[in-house]
């Protein structure tokens, strides 16, 4: 089975001369798929584009935190493990070459994840490996993506 996605990326930084100058024009642009909100973006701040605006490297290390986590959600599901709470502060790390162009070389999730029940928490540190084995974006990818969770009890997390 095969599944298609469309986007439209529309360029919105001329400003009034094209790219006739490296300098004279801006890399913001809005991201759309049919009947969703659109999203700002630019380029990193490195590269001439607007801190307020996300970036590619940004949306690719957010890609890769979001497919984990509907995966570990699934196949927590599944297993009996009761999720109440899922943060998860991702980190990429890109390395850029002396010719300008780069590549990442790897990702970091750190998701903390809050169980019901403490008899929950190592079947739910555990089911990350299932969930990184399953996710699309991860399998996808020619670098590493690791993960570091966290489990914590629900009633523990509230006290």
């Amino acid at each position: 089975m095969t599944h298609h996605y469309t986007t439209t990326l529309a360029w919105t930084g001329n400003k009034g001369n094209g790219t006739a100058d490296y300098k004279g024009y801006e890399r913001s642009h809005l991201l759309s798929a049919e009947g969703k909100p659109e999203i700002p973006g630019s380029s990193d701040p490195k590269f001439r584009g607007d801190k307020t605006r996300y970036n590619p490297e940004e949306l690719l290390v957010a890609s890769l935190s979001s497919c984990h986590m509907l995966w570990y959600l699934h196949v927590c599901a599944v297993n009996g493990v009761i999720v109440t709470d899922y943060v998860d502060n991702a980190a990429g790390t890109m390395r850029e070459n002396a010719d300008g162009s780069g590549e990442f070389l790897e990702v970091t999730l750190h998701p903390v994840v809050t169980v019901k029940d403490k008899s929950m928490t190592d079947k739910a540190n555990a089911l990350h490996d299932e969930a990184h084995a399953m996710c699309f974006i991860a399998r996808s990818v020619s670098f590493p993506v690791h993960h570091m969770p966290t489990a914590v009890v629900a009633a523990l997390a509230n006290a």
